[in-house]
Order: structure tokens, then sequence, then C-alpha cells
């Protein structure tokens, strides 16, 4: 039998370090007691359960919650993982004696912040946060949208067109009505079929920082949340693809004094001009940017299904990986410009 050394736990770490742990330096340059206040509103209600464990700090449930939304896991698989990675535990601070919160509390916590409603309060005091330590929104904005996947519901015709007309139908029990995802919708992109929502992000150019961010359902157009995507930025260059190319949009972009770099489109009955394919070449080296984004977000959690029901719980899951995307990003770009 082997026996454990005193040092192995501080060796094992030490290896893990020297291959780069990049939750370690998240850890050295996030200041979580930041997010506290708002976290502690979502924890100040009248519980009406005492099943679940009181004493678990709210910083230490929401390192959690990025840790979940950083690699994608359901609460049982973070848990588990909690458990088995030295990694995980030394983000959250766990010694390996102390009591690890188990899946149920992991989706209280989520509730109290989908309850709450503050998902976009701390995102906004990331932002504040990072524009505070010199990461400025710089040199332009790109605005683009993903789709986030979600289980596919197995409906009929009828109860498909009656969904989306905002009813439900009344032979569905009520255990199948909390299972039944009414909100997401179907969409088509390069001639493939999705069925979810959307993640409209603006990304400032200089940092490939999120700035703002909506979700909706995947039917949505994504020119429609255009507008409401423009984050305060020093440059008042705005890229984008064209989907968001329209006479009107071009106008309005003119009278609130930004320069637009969005993709031109051709028709079959007018193909692009040479200078304008050029263009669109020219362009396509700045917009691409925003495509690291969902990249990032997509390697480090594989598959990107979203198991949850309703928008509502699906803006706060959505909201928690733009939030863990940027507090990664910055993670990085502080590790880099050492």
């Amino acid at each position: 039998m082997i026996q454990p050394g005193f040092f192995d736990l501080q060796d094992r770490l030490y290896k893990i370090d020297k291959n780069g742990d990049p939750l370690a330096k998240i850890n050295e340059t996030v200041n979580w007691e930041m997010f506290r206040p708002a976290l502690e509103k979502a924890r100040d209600k009248k519980r009406q359960s005492t099943v679940a464990p009181k004493g678990y700090d709210v910083i230490l449930l929401f390192k959690i919650l990025v840790l979940q939304s950083l690699y994608n896991l359901s609460d049982d698989a973070t848990e588990f993982q909690i458990l088995d990675r030295h990694s995980f535990g030394r983000f959250l601070g766990l010694h390996i004696s102390q009591k690890v919160p188990d899946a149920t509390t992991i989706w209280r916590f989520r509730e109290d912040l989908v309850n709450a409603g503050i998902v976009e309060e701390l995102f906004a005091t990331f932002d504040a946060h990072l524009r505070a330590n010199g990461f400025m929104a710089m040199k332009g904005q790109i605005v683009d949208a993903s789709i986030v996947n979600v289980p596919k519901q197995r409906n009929s015709r009828e109860e498909n067109a009656r969904i989306k007309e905002g009813d439900i139908p009344e032979d569905w029990s009520e255990n199948k009505r909390r299972r039944k995802d009414v909100d997401a919708r179907w969409t088509k992109k390069n001639g493939k079929s999705f069925y979810g929502y959307k993640n409209h992000v603006s990304v400032d150019v200089k940092h490939k920082l999120i700035r703002s961010y909506a979700v909706t359902d995947a039917a949505l157009h994504d020119s429609n949340v255009f507008e409401q995507l423009l984050a305060d930025n020093t440059s008042k260059d705005v890229w984008a693809d064209s989907a968001y190319r329209s006479a009107d949009r071009l106008d309005r972009l003119a009278q609130d004094g930004f320069r637009e770099h969005i993709q031109r489109k051709g028709s079959r009955n007018r193909p692009l001009t040479p200078r304008e394919q050029e263009g669109n070449k020219t362009r396509s080296r700045i917009r691409s940017r925003i495509e690291h984004i969902f990249g990032v977000q997509a390697q480090r959690a594989g598959n990107l299904l979203l198991r949850t029901i309703g928008i509502t719980r699906a803006r706060v899951k959505i909201g928690l990986r733009n939030l863990a995307y940027n507090i990664d990003r910055m993670g990085m770009l502080l590790a880099t410009s050492r």
C-alpha cells in the first residue's frame, strides 16, 4: 500500500501550474468580492424550503457557476468534477477535506439568480471593472449572433402551431408542461435547421471582450436587436455581416454618428462588383475577430447544447456563459501582458 506524502498535493498542483492552469490565472486577476452585493440580493429572500444547505458562501456558489459556464457542465457533472479535479478545488478555495456543494445546491442557487434577475447586473459590474482596470472598449465594435441549441421538442404539428400562437395545449399535464420548452424556436442557417435560442453580442475590436449581449429565440432575425447591442466605445466604427444591412439602418447609424462597416450583399439580379467584393474582404479581416469568441466558447465547452427550460433560464445560462468568457479573457490578457 502506498503511503501518501505530506507534500504530494502541493507537488501535484505545482505540476498543474507548470503545464498552465487557466483557472489559476483567473483567480490571480479577479477580485470576486465585487460581485457580492448583487449576489447577496439574490440570497436575501424568504426561503420556501429548508432542504438545501444555507452555509455556503455566495462567492463560492457563484464561482461554481462560472466553472460550469466555462466547461458547459451539468449540475451533476459539476459536483463530480469539483470532487475529482484538484484544479477545480483550488479555484474554489476548497480543501480536500471540505464539503462540496451538491448538484441540488448548485441548481437552487442558479434558480435564485433566475428569480432575482441579476445576471445582467453581474455582467455590467464586471464590465465596469474591466474599464476601470484599463480595458476600455476601443477601436470600434463588432455585432454578431450565434445559435444556442436546446434539446428538440417532440411535438405534433398542431401542438407546435398552438405554441407559436402563445397557447399551451390543454391536455398537457402539469409535469409535461414543466418539461416542455415553449419559448425556443426553429431557424435555418446555411441550409441546416436549428432549434433553440440566439446569443447576440457586441465585441470591442481592441480586446475581443463582450461588451453587451441579448438573448432571444432562434427565429428572431439578428437585425431586430442590432441597435440595443451598440455599446460605449472610443471609436464610432461598427462592423457586422450582411444580415444587418438595410437602407434604414445605414441612415440611423449615420444620424447617430457611427461609421458603418457592414458587409455588402449581392442578389441574383445584381451581383457584387469587384470593388464591393474587395471591400467585403477588407472588412472581414476585422469582423471575423468575433468568431474567436464563439469559437472559444465552443472549444472550451465542447457540445454547446443548452439543457434548460424556457427563455428566462436560457438568459441566465447564456448570460453567465458570456460573463465567464470575459472573466477568462481578462485573465489571459493580463497574463500575456506581463
